[in-house]
């Protein structure tokens, strides 16, 4: 047996994968299973199985990607959830203290990977969310948000209302009051924003490094809000509010002090902030080189010790914590089930091989927050420990009457 066969052999034991290597000869391994796919993939050349054992993430990528490995049965979305399922978090085995070597090492990458300067905030940023407004209004919902939702019941509302319901779970966080002062910090495509101004009765001032993304933000915005190409770390005056959703995984470990300090100061005496952000549930580590390399340079998503470590520093209250542990999967699911369909139009747009990296992004996202480390966290943070209601009625209360305002 060849050693890439020996390697997933010890991984996969439900669901089958067949490996048809370059010479004509095919292995197989794993067992038929009622709830695993069965998925064949044909490898084009011997560099792609060396690749995948090199780096399994970047290997099995890049010849995806490139046309070096094809499935010949099933998806790419039935591959990586074939191994990533045989392979979960989860698990009933004893842990063992990891060696001296390996702790040193992850801690040198962590550290190498996380420093995200600010001359190269603006570049990784533009790398993902000014690609064409085309692409996302394919697989996004018609207000493009573009993190995690919020289902209520994942197999019977839709992706649009449960993004809907993200805006009124996170507006409730926040304690609104006509005629406050909000910041939206990487307001995206203003989706965020012109939702708290229109159910709350608030200002909003929304504030991202993508040019491609204020475009639109500014076009939907009319006077109901006001956005600005700037980095947070330049805001001035104080606000009332915080909010800042899906771009915390952009700021870089090394920066997490440097951002709440920022937020701190920012924030009114009895100001509120709320942090919607993914994280991970096993400990700091680094991103894949995969994601590293072509879908967020410079992103991570920080374990919950580490935010903690930084807010507290800067002495910004925790008050309260949320973790949604499978929402980003079922929103993962409708979005590679949208660029699937859109597979003629993704390809026009670029070409077979962005389509192939897209799809493949998708399902190993969705894969690592349902088997791997991956969830999603909500923060609530103040100055004062006297700002808010001592019990989280108040939130039911508002989000029920956010979701009657649609």
């Amino acid at each position: 047996m060849r050693v890439l066969t020996r390697l997933l052999a010890r991984i996969i034991s439900e669901g089958t994968l067949s490996i048809t290597y370059a010479d004509g000869t095919t292995e197989t391994v794993g067992k038929a299973a009622s709830d695993r796919p069965d998925v064949a993939i044909r490898l084009t050349d011997d560099a792609t199985a060396r690749a995948i054992l090199a780096n399994a993430a970047l290997g099995a990528g890049e010849g995806f990607m490139d046309g070096r490995i094809l499935l010949e049965r099933g998806t790419i979305w039935d591959l990586l959830m074939l191994v990533t399922g045989n392979a979960p978090l989860e698990s009933s085995k004893t842990i063992d203290e990891p060696g001296l070597v390996s702790r040193t090492a992850e801690r040198l990458k962590h550290w190498h990977d996380n420093f995200n300067k600010r001359d190269r905030s603006k570049a990784n940023v533009a790398h993902h969310y000014d690609l064409s407004d085309t692409l996302y209004d394919l697989f996004l919902d018609a207000d493009r948000q573009y993190s995690c939702a919020y289902f209520t019941d994942p197999e019977t509302v839709s992706l649009e209302q449960s993004q809907l319901d993200k805006k009124a779970h996170i507006a409730a966080k926040l304690a609104l009051e006509p005629g406050q002062r909000v910041l939206d910090i990487g307001c995206g495509w203003g989706g965020m924003a012109l939702y708290l101004n229109r159910v709350a009765d608030v200002d909003v001032l929304g504030v991202t490094l993508s040019e491609e993304q204020l475009k639109v933000a500014r076009r939907r915005a009319e006077e109901a809000g006001v956005f600005e190409l700037i980095d947070y770390r330049d805001v001035a005056g104080l606000f009332d509010r915080i909010v800042a959703v899906g771009m915390f995984e952009h700021v870089g470990v090394r920066q997490y002090r440097e951002f709440f300090r920022t937020c701190h100061n920012l924030l009114t005496p009895d100001g509120v902030m709320l942090l919607h952000t993914i994280g991970r549930l096993d400990g700091p580590a680094s991103t894949d080189a995969f994601t590293r390399k072509y879908i967020f340079p410079g992103g991570y998503a920080p374990a919950l010790s580490e935010i903690l470590e930084a807010s507290e520093r800067n002495k910004l209250l925790l008050t309260d914590v949320e973790v949604l542990r499978l929402h980003y999967y079922y929103t993962l699911r409708h979005w590679y089930g949208r660029v699937v369909d859109a597979k003629a139009e993704i390809v026009a747009l670029y070409d077979e091989r962005f389509y192939r990296m897209w799809t493949f992004y998708l399902a190993a996202a969705a894969s690592g927050f349902i088997f791997g480390s991956q969830t999603n966290y909500q923060l609530q943070y103040v100055r004062n420990r006297h700002a808010l209601p001592i019990t989280r009625d108040y939130m039911a209360r508002a989000e029920e009457r956010y979701r009657a305002k649609g």
